[in-house]
């Protein structure tokens, strides 16, 4: 099993980064990600909750892929709250495709800096864990190799979405 965290800012408030979050996909910074369906949404107490099946094209390579499956196409399953009062984003993700082998459940969060106001800070942890495959120390390194990339892309993703805000 590893952990993975990550801490970045962004120089913009919070009501514009949730907002440039909320618009991330499609986007062609980011290609692997196919498609999100909202599958429930509603307020409740002033908070938004969202459920969203997520679909993205892994470019492992296919070797890799064998292993597990043919299908390129993955599934994950997102559960985010927005609070406008406490002013927090949560977004929790499980994978679904390749749940008997490989788990990967992470939990990004978006709330104001503690020391700047007009600043927001995304922190995301991921727990990657394989098993019943060979070489698991291995392909729990490559996954948790992928997702540090790919956190570096939503970094570059947020700031290009913040401009269109």
């Amino acid at each position: 099993m590893k952990l993975w965290t990550s801490h970045h800012t962004f120089d913009h408030p919070w009501e514009t980064v949730v907002k440039a979050a909320c618009r991330k996909y499609p986007n062609p910074l980011n290609p692997s990600v196919r498609g999100t369906d909202v599958i429930d949404r509603r307020i409740k107490n002033g908070i938004l909750y969202s459920h969203r099946l997520i679909t993205t094209h892994w470019t492992f390579p296919s070797g890799l892929f064998r292993v597990f499956t043919r299908d390129r196409l993955c599934y994950a399953s997102e559960w985010s709250t927005i609070n406008p009062e406490s002013k927090e984003m949560v977004i929790k993700t499980v994978n679904i495709t390749l749940g008997a082998h490989v788990s990967v459940d992470e939990v990004v969060t978006y709330s104001p800096h503690p020391e700047n106001s007009d600043a927001t800070l995304l922190t995301q942890q991921a727990v990657i864990s394989v098993q019943g495959v060979p070489l698991i120390d291995h392909l729990e390194g490559l996954l948790t190799k992928t997702i540090e990339e790919n956190a570096k892309k939503v970094s570059r993703l947020h700031t290009f979405s913040v401009v269109f805000c």
